[in-house]
């Protein structure tokens, strides 16, 4: 579309419209989950990020970028979708393993993704990106094979549902039911499900509106460390497409890292360690002589090694924290929040025409105080998923108000826990 000298100027603008899609997709598709399931939005934000991405490439600049919206929105939705889905519906032991996954596959993707950008057309490289979603199709008729989550079918009321995927889990993995599963805690449930939950409640109670706040400052810090260093490969020496693989590369270890620390560690110091590690080796960056330019390159991938690593575990932390009524909208709604975070990336990359070692030291300050920051945050390490709002653990300094909310049905719904868990 000769998008050079007087339209430059568009080239920002189709890359920010792409955000902001993703913005839009992180407010609404988390309440669209807990109203109507996990697994009817996955499966509709899966074909329409296919359909549009495929429909771009014969598409005129104006219809690319209202069609990179709509992929935007997509994108992000069923990728949330999908986490809080496994999340919710499998073991504790299992969900670890699911977290990294997840993780593991989006860091294959990163690093094939200079091989296909090699190519240097972007039309070829759209229809690389399209070809999984023809698996998609496949995808429908396999559904049928992944539940809706018990524990969303739980806190909607649909109780015998919810029953019946525990039973038929049971019955393929040969484990006897409890005659009677939901019985104890069916009425407390019913007095919750009357309640239509949305964002609002998010910042509702002082005791969930300062873990949201918290989070969500946590979640823009991860995402302006991780988005500006990604975009940073661009500008390290080198060539681009081999600095943007090894950029994906190191992404690996940090996932494999994050799933021993969520699995045998506490979620508040792995959270801490990460962050804060990241936040140093960025602030070494401009104590590095000009001439040590790989030593500083070094330096630079361990700091994306550690931000990679909190990104991951901030995601699967904060699907502990919150309740299943208000579980996707939550994580819909710091997702947004780092979604600014992304937008406001590329400004802290600009930040080297007025000094090379400017975007490092605000990065590694913001990382590192980001850290300190989430020490605030509840412990969820051994904890059962909490179902209601009444059930989140409390902020710290909110003591008198989350230790009342707490202590409700904490008996019944361990019980109830412990007997899903041994079920699935």
């Amino acid at each position: 579309w000769d998008l050079v000298c007087d339209n430059r100027w568009k080239n920002p603008l189709t890359s920010s419209l792409f955000f902001c899609g993703v913005l839009a997709g992180s407010f609404i598709s988390g309440q669209l989950s807990d109203r109507y399931g996990r697994k009817i939005l996955l499966f509709v934000t899966m074909a329409v990020q296919t359909l549009f991405t495929l429909l771009q490439v014969f598409s005129s600049w104006p219809v690319f970028c209202a069609m990179f919206f709509v992929v935007g929105l997509g994108q992000i939705s069923n990728y949330v979708a999908a986490f809080v889905l496994g999340t919710e519906i499998l073991g504790p032991r299992v969900r670890t393993v699911f977290s990294t996954g997840v993780s593991l596959f989006f860091a294959a993707g990163y690093m094939l993704l200079p091989l296909f950008a090699y190519f240097r057309d972007w039309r070829k490289l759209l229809l690389g990106l399209a070809l999984p979603g023809f698996l998609y199709v496949a995808s429908l008729v396999v559904g049928r094979y992944i539940p809706e989550s018990p524990r969303w079918l739980l806190s909607q009321g649909r109780v015998e549902e919810a029953e019946d995927i525990l039973r038929a889990a049971a019955k393929r993995n040969g484990i006897e039911p409890p005659p009677v599963i939901f019985a104890a805690v069916q009425r407390e449930l019913q007095c919750e499900r009357r309640k239509a939950h949305n964002i609002c409640d998010l910042l509702r109670s002082g005791n969930i509106r300062w873990i949201s706040l918290t989070l969500w400052l946590v979640w823009n810090t991860v995402a302006i460390a991780y988005f500006a260093l990604s975009l940073n490969t661009a500008n390290l020496h080198g060539d681009a497409y081999l600095n943007s693989f090894v950029s994906a590369l190191v992404e690996m270890p940090a996932y494999m890292l994050s799933w021993a620390m969520f699995r045998w560690c506490s979620r508040r110091l792995s959270l801490f360690s990460t962050f804060f590690m990241g936040g140093v080796f960025l602030l070494f960056i401009k104590l590095i002589p000009e001439h040590m330019v790989h030593f500083a390159m070094t330096l630079e991938m361990l700091g994306k090694f550690a931000v990679t690593a909190a990104f991951a575990i901030v995601y699967a932390y904060t699907a502990e924290i919150y309740p299943t009524v208000v579980r996707n909208t939550a994580l819909g709604a710091c997702s947004m929040a780092s979604r600014i975070g992304s937008v406001i990336a590329p400004y802290f990359i600009y930040l080297r025409s007025y000094s090379d070692s400017l975007p490092y030291i605000l990065m590694g300050s913001l990382t590192a105080l980001s850290g300190l920051l989430s020490l605030l945050l509840p412990e969820s390490y051994g904890m059962p998923l909490p179902d209601t709002i009444a059930h989140m653990q409390h902020f710290p300094g909110n003591c008198f108000n989350g230790l009342n909310l707490c202590s409700i049905g904490d008996t019944k719904r361990n019980q109830l826990t412990v007997e899903l868990q041994e079920t699935l």
